[in-house]
């Protein structure tokens, strides 16, 4: 009896030490996009942040590029936080929103339509920058299943050393110094800052479409997370961000507008908006109108906080002890971004 007790323990003992080995393992050679592709790490620096957001923002580049938190809260008292990723599909969007609603409930989710145009799954390394950092869970496991490509294996996934096991070669310092924690955020609260100056020359010539509407796919998932958002109390808007690269076709507008109307959504083309924005396509741009740099996204921020008061029962938190120093904080790391980066341009 002492023999067999003897060897289970063994077995049981290696069996951890195994585990062990291969987590930390995995650990090291899954990348942790710190210097290069940064906005691989904006899906798990969500899970840090433990104040409340009145509102949550979900998409692509467009919105992790283009609003400000920080202006949100210092102007309106706003607490938020975006829920972007590069090339978020929107039925990534939907289950990264359906995972964010188990441990809060938003008064008001804003989604960017751009996404809306893929209709199918896009990308492996987008998705594994999108859903590599989420939380198991069901909302992760339906996001994967969605947005596999072909050729990829769900179990990589669950165990990531199937696919990172070659990247011995590409280590660098960060992997290491990242090996089992995040270091620090490279966010202020999902929003990649960036103060490069670089105007927008021309207005691109877009490309003719074959079928002037958008996915039946992407509308379905829409319908969704339309739904998700009814159910929980949510009040959904709409927007397209004011960069001018990607095209917007009109179509794609009036396919949004339906959908809106139908529902009785706001949608806010915020091309249309430019003017009243202030955004002036010369300065506010860090890569030829693609994207906001920082001094857009405050103007964006600013204009945009000013409706959201104006069109819902929006609290101005700002006396809030608790909220009051976690935005005191990120608007501290936040100008010391800026004064770096913009002594280094």
């Amino acid at each position: 009896m002492k023999r067999t007790v003897l060897t289970i323990g063994g077995v049981l003992l290696a069996c951890i030490l195994l585990f062990g080995v291969l987590f930390a393992v995995t650990r090291l050679l899954m990348p942790k996009y710190r210097t290069a592709s940064i906005e691989g790490s904006l899906t798990g620096e969500y899970y840090r942040d433990t104040t409340p957001h009145d509102v949550l923002f979900v998409g692509d580049c467009e919105v992790f590029s283009n609003f400000s938190p920080v202006t949100l809260y210092d102007a309106y008292g706003i607490p938020s936080y975006i829920r972007g990723s590069a090339q978020q599909l929107v039925w990534q969007s939907y289950y990264l929103l359906e995972d964010a609603l188990k441990t809060e409930t938003p008064k008001v989710v804003v989604y960017n339509v751009l996404a809306l145009k893929y209709g199918e799954p896009q990308s492996e390394a987008y998705n594994r920058m999108t859903l590599d950092g989420m939380r198991w869970g069901g909302a992760k496991i339906g996001a994967i299943r969605a947005s596999m490509t072909d050729g990829e294996d769900f179990m990589s996934y669950v165990f990531p050393l199937l696919r990172f096991h070659a990247r011995w070669s590409e280590l660098k310092e960060e992997d290491f110094s990242c090996w089992f924690g995040q270091g620090e955020p490279v966010s202020y609260h999902g929003y990649l800052l960036r103060t490069e100056v670089r105007p927008a020359t021309e207005t691109p010539i877009p490309p003719v479409l074959q079928d002037p509407h958008l996915p039946k796919t992407s509308m379905e998932w829409l319908a969704k997370l339309a739904s998700l958002c009814r159910d929980k109390g949510i009040e959904l808007v709409l927007i397209k961000s004011p960069s001018i690269e990607p095209y917007w076709y009109p179509e794609w507008d009036a396919d949004v507008q339906a959908f809106a109307q139908q529902r009785g959504l706001w949608y806010v083309n915020m091309i249309d908006e430019n003017d009243s924005i202030g955004i002036d396509m010369q300065t506010d741009t860090c890569d030829m109108g693609q994207h906001l740099n920082v001094y857009g996204a405050e103007k964006l921020s600013w204009w945009f906080g000013a409706e959201l008061k104006r069109r819902y029962d929006l609290a101005d938190r700002r006396g809030d002890a608790v909220l009051d120093a976690e935005y005191r904080a990120l608007r501290e790391r936040y100008e010391t971004e800026i004064q770096r980066l913009t002594e280094g341009n």
